[in-house]
């Protein structure tokens, strides 16, 4: 090998050497090996060479370029293990530190209603029951004596769908108790349910949605009373909101698919919001016994069988429960908002012991 081509492999060497990362390395090798390198421009000026040393000549540049790969390859591979081990030092992980926290979930505040409720009318003997969101006009209106010319029935009030289910009408259910008429027709007495679910009804403002959840009540048996719709909805308010002796009034109202009607009181402070004293009153769901035409509707004899219902807004009861003034809330899928409100996923409803 001629001198000058010692002389330029030896400073090639040196400055592939010196390359300390990827980035440096290449500019070596570009200066060196690429389209206008120093070595490319030899190969390119063999043309100059004479005949007779031409072909010695290439093969040198030839074989001082295949050394300098093999050195850029070794190279590189040092370079490579270099920034691997420094990444293995970087990402090293002490086992003995303790685990860093994970952001835990929280349970919808509505969810956990839903979940309270079936805990509580669970230990009463309740069952849950589910039905279709998307309801025929009979399911929903007919079957429990709700008038043709009833307000509820109109386009102002109902989401109704195109086509029709059996000649009647679809709809959007505006109430869960179709799910009871659903289960009078299936199922004989005697039943004792509950019918937690989403419904929807045409309006919308702080306090009401057009998408909301109902819990209904059903139970029919021989001989029920207005005593065990007292009782058992007395026992439900007070274990819900945790008052052992939370006031609680029966007043008397109308229902088109209950016979005698009542709303539901609960005693409250107006002035501070606190549940329980005060003096004041806030109507917190309907009731009453099932209208005779509704269990005739559903095949059961009235003569025979009695029962009474009930429902209350999901919403409603949790805006009670943990102080929410606004509805909208619990829409508006706020992390903040949730982690405040919702409940832990390791701790499950569970009754108030005492009440």
């Amino acid at each position: 090998m001629s001198d000058d081509l010692l002389v330029l492999q030896a400073e090639a060497e040196a400055a592939i050497a010196q390359a300390s990362d990827p980035r440096a390395l290449d500019a070596v090798r570009v200066a060196f090996m690429g389209k206008q390198g120093r070595i490319t421009g030899l190969l390119r000026s063999l043309g100059q060479v004479a005949a007779e040393d031409r072909k010695a000549r290439g093969a040198a540049v030839n074989a001082l370029r295949d050394r300098l790969d093999g050195v850029l390859s070794a190279r590189q591979g040092v370079i490579d293990q270099a920034a691997l081990a420094a990444r293995l030092t970087a990402e090293r992980m002490d086992v003995t530190l303790p685990p860093a926290p994970d952001a835990r979930g929280s349970i919808h505040p509505i969810s956990r209603t839903m979940e309270e409720m079936a805990a509580i009318f669970g230990a009463m003997g309740f069952t849950v029951a589910e039905g279709p969101e998307v309801e025929a006009d009979w399911y929903n209106f007919g079957a429990l004596n709700i008038p043709a010319h009833h307000s509820a029935r109109s386009d102002m009030d109902t989401f109704y769908l195109p086509g029709d289910h059996e000649g009647y009408p679809l709809v959007m259910r505006t109430h869960t108790s179709s799910v009871q008429i659903i289960s009078m027709l299936s199922e004989p007495p005697p039943l004792r349910l509950i019918v937690p679910g989403r419904t929807y009804r045409a309006d919308h403002d702080a306090t009401h949605s057009p998408m909301f959840h109902q819990c209904e009540g059903l139970v029919i048996d021989r001989g029920i009373t207005l005593a065990h719709l007292k009782g058992c909805l007395t026992d439900f308010l007070r274990s819900f909101f945790g008052i052992s002796n939370l006031p609680v009034r029966f007043r008397a109202s109308y229902f088109p698919f209950t016979e005698p009607s009542m709303e539901v009181d609960i005693g409250w402070n107006r002035r501070t919001g606190e549940l329980g004293g005060g003096g004041d009153w806030l109507e917190i769901l309907g009731s009453g016994m099932v209208h005779p035409k509704v269990l005739a509707n559903c095949g059961i004899d009235p003569r025979e069988w009695q029962g009474f219902a009930f429902g209350m807004g999901i919403e409603r009861v949790t805006m009670l429960k943990h102080g929410i003034s606004d509805l909208r809330l619990f829409y508006e899928s706020d992390i903040r908002w949730l982690k405040h409100y919702g409940a832990s996923p390791f701790q499950p409803a569970t009754l108030h012991e005492g009440v």
